[in-house]
């Protein structure tokens, strides 16, 4: 167990936490967390997750970019959305084939260990970040998925440490979509208190 296998794993609970209760500061504590993991992860021959720490840097960038914007354009908070079953069936696809395609490439080219596992973590863990990055409900649900697989990876690779942290993120997973899920059934509410003006009464009431 490194000390950068802790900092990490403290990172990461810190920033998980802040998501759950729509914290923006969520983002940059998440940034400096995927840094240190990346290096972790490296270090255990575990490419696709190092190089997954890679777009979750791009990926958290824009999520704090967008927030941000939506809470100084629209003067209230990003709300929380819904995806179509259309949207969350071809989002599902898309990160089957990309399962399968890389962990196929990693087993090929490299010496990775459990590639198509770990290719699993890589592609569904951007969708899900994605999500989040878009405040999609949906995303903690793919997080609790990811998590068991994860959980399982860094177990045999023996980073217990970390495989005890993706254990808490499943916990705070759950947690995060019980809040989140609140926060869209009162967003919901709100809107179906408060409907548009209909068309025909708006150019009736027009000069």
């Amino acid at each position: 167990m490194s000390s950068l296998e802790i900092i990490g794993t403290v990172l990461g609970v810190i920033g998980v936490t802040l998501m759950i209760r729509q914290n923006i500061w969520g983002w940059p504590v998440g940034i400096v967390q995927v840094a240190v993991s990346a290096w972790v992860f490296y270090g255990a021959n575990l490419y696709s997750d190092a190089v997954l720490q890679v777009f979750y840097v791009v990926i958290q960038a824009y999520g704090w970019w967008h927030w941000l914007h939506a809470a100084q354009t629209r003067r209230v908070e990003l709300p929380v959305s819904r995806l179509s079953i259309r949207a969350l069936c071809g989002w599902i696809t898309g990160g089957a084939v990309a399962t399968a395609l890389w962990g196929r490439f990693m087993q090929g080219t490299t010496d990775a260990a459990l590639p198509y596992w770990d290719a699993f973590v890589l592609a569904f863990s951007l969708i899900a970040q994605g999500w989040q990055a878009r405040k999609r409900l949906e995303n903690w649900a793919g997080w609790m998925v990811v998590n068991v697989v994860a959980i399982g990876v860094f177990w045999v690779k023996d980073l217990r440490l970390y495989s005890a942290l993706y254990l808490v993120f499943f916990g705070l997973a759950v947690a995060g979509h019980v809040a989140w899920r609140r926060t869209w059934q009162e967003q919901t509410s709100e809107r179906e208190e408060c409907p548009a003006p209909k068309m025909d009464r708006v150019a009736k009431d027009a000069p």
